[in-house]
């Protein structure tokens, strides 16, 4: 045989050797002609990151975030101020949340933290949410959660020596939210001076439901919890003798195994989340009374 015919044969056997690492000898393709398909078509594995929160600021009072990044389908919890925002929507790109009421309702920048259905944190490259006082609730929430144990006597004085301060606190709380003082409804130099619709329950009641209209006031009975929203009112007659007792605020409305549960702030007992129904069944056992939702 000639050289030049052996070199022909030996390229010939060379190529067909390497097609047969390649396609395998019964035609299907090899290992690694699969490895090689598989990694040419398998997308690469997207990292999961945070990259902007919108808005980066909102009410004491709580709201809606979206935060969008990359890999987001996998997040297992939100919590801004360590405290859990409730996750309504996500994509690959996109989280929506709740943001809960500010701790204490209180203003300031709290961290922003992300963490994945396998315990791991997501990176947020140190993102943070601006709590702020922006509306006449968060006014009178902020007010109400400053002075419900630290009592503002310099300027409202206190009405305990005259039969409970309950209703001096719960008027301060809505001038706070932006109420102005008139010849009914009053309290001059720090209590020298006040009026029975400021700081006398079943008197502030009567001045309510006389002016429902014009301050906004709906009434509701103690049933109607779907109703309740933070910074409404609570009227107590603890001994069911038509004759109200008790009055402090809502701070709280939480839903707890599909029953709404209310939280109150207010003095006589001084208190920020104090729960209604342990008021009307522990302390005061058959207590009743009725709410005041405000529209203003």
């Amino acid at each position: 045989m000639s050289p030049l015919r052996t070199r022909i044969l030996s390229a010939a056997a060379v190529a067909a050797a390497v097609a047969l690492v390649f396609t395998g000898c019964a035609g299907e393709p090899s290992p690694v002609t699969k490895a090689i398909a598989h990694a040419a078509t398998t997308p690469t594995p997207q990292s999961t990151a945070v990259s902007s929160i919108e808005p980066a600021a909102g009410s004491v009072s709580g709201g809606t975030v979206t935060i969008t990044g990359s890999g987001l389908a996998s997040i297992g919890a939100v919590q801004i101020g360590g405290q859990p925002a409730t996750v309504t929507e996500t994509s690959a790109d996109k989280i929506v949340a709740q943001v809960p009421a500010a701790q204490n309702f209180q203003p300031g920048q709290v961290p922003v933290t992300v963490t994945a259905k396998d315990g791991k944190p997501v990176p947020t490259d140190g993102k943070t949410y601006d709590y702020q006082v922006q509306t006449p609730v968060d006014k009178q929430l902020q007010y109400a959660l400053t002075y419900w144990k630290n009592y503002n006597t310099a300027q409202f004085g206190d009405l305990n020596p005259v039969g409970g301060d309950c209703a001096n606190f719960v008027s301060q709380t809505l001038l706070a939210r932006g109420w102005q003082m008139n010849g009914e409804w009053y309290n001059r130099n720090a209590a020298a001076s006040w009026s029975p619709a400021w700081g006398y329950v079943p008197a502030m009641d009567n001045y309510f439901r006389e002016n429902a209209a014009q301050l906004g006031l709906t009434e509701y009975s103690f049933d109607q919890r779907d109703k309740i929203k933070v910074g409404d009112i609570v009227m107590f007659d603890w001994n069911n003798n038509d004759s109200l007792d008790h009055v402090q605020i809502v701070s709280g409305v939480q839903n707890v195994n599909g029953k709404i549960k209310i939280l109150m702030a207010g003095h006589n007992e001084d208190s920020d989340y104090r729960d209604l129904d342990e008021a009307i069944t522990v302390d005061h056992p058959g207590g009743t009374g009725h709410f005041w939702s405000l529209s203003k």
